[in-house]
């Protein structure tokens, strides 16, 4: 089993649509995308219900005569935490000098009902819908979640696509991979119009764990000289 997770392509956030460049790489994936439904069983293709993942998806898809089907749970990560200051924010972009000193952060199981994340707001709610929104899907495809693996009675080579958000996509990375999520949404970064493909791993009968076999690639892009987006990355000191 196979499931592909594309960020949406570079973003107008106050539009909630895509700039000029985001029309032009949603154009460039259109291709890709159609590769891998030549190549792989696509069942479904899931889609946030955000203008700027829905765009995207409608660019790529259509050429191949597939529609979307909306999840409210996939929009961007919507949650807010209270930090010390009693201020509400998102619960990523932190600085490196003080979310390295939450070690609560670095739990994969409780990192989200922590001390950290539970002074105030809402992201236990939402972490635990989305998980469990994806895996309701991942269950509808013969995979049930049991601890920090799934088991199968029968393992497929069915393909779901997810076009999506950089913090919700983190999140549902990290529990396929039994990862705490902060390290994600801190550590790493994935450009817009990328693909990252998890696979299952089925070396045992009946049990089956999630494998990265690729992460963030735009060879889209980079094959016909279009220079990713650094939308969401942070490289100047502020």
């Amino acid at each position: 089993m196979k499931l592909y997770f594309i960020r949406h392509a570079d973003p107008l956030y106050a539009l909630d649509t895509l700039t000029a460049k985001g029309w032009h790489e949603a154009e460039l994936l259109a291709p890709r995308v159609a590769g891998i439904a030549r190549e792989e069983n696509i069942v479904d293709i899931y889609c946030s219900p955000l203008g700027r993942a829905q765009d995207t998806a409608r660019v790529s898809v259509e050429p191949i005569g597939r529609t979307v089907i909306t999840k409210d749970w996939m929009l961007e990560f919507p949650a807010k935490m209270q930090m010390p200051d009693s201020r509400m924010r998102m619960p990523w972009d932190f600085l490196p000098g003080w979310w390295t000193k939450q070690e609560d952060l670095y739990d994969k199981d409780n990192w989200y009902q922590g001390p950290t994340m539970s002074r105030g707001g809402d992201v236990k709610e939402w972490y635990l819908r989305v998980t469990q929104g994806l895996d309701e899907i991942i269950a509808e495809h013969g995979y049930t979640r049991d601890g920090n693996f799934y088991r199968t009675a029968k393992g497929n080579t069915d393909t779901l696509m997810f076009f999506c958000h950089l913090g919700v996509m983190f999140v549902m990375l990290s529990h396929l991979l039994s990862m705490p999520t902060p390290v994600l949404w801190q550590n790493f970064f994935v450009a817009p119009s990328s693909v990252t493909l998890v696979s299952t791993e089925e070396v045992v009968p009946g049990e089956a764990a999630f494998r990265v076999k690729y992460f963030g690639d735009v060879s889209h892009l980079y094959k016909v000289g279009e220079k990713p987006s650094d939308s969401g990355f942070f490289a100047e000191a502020r």
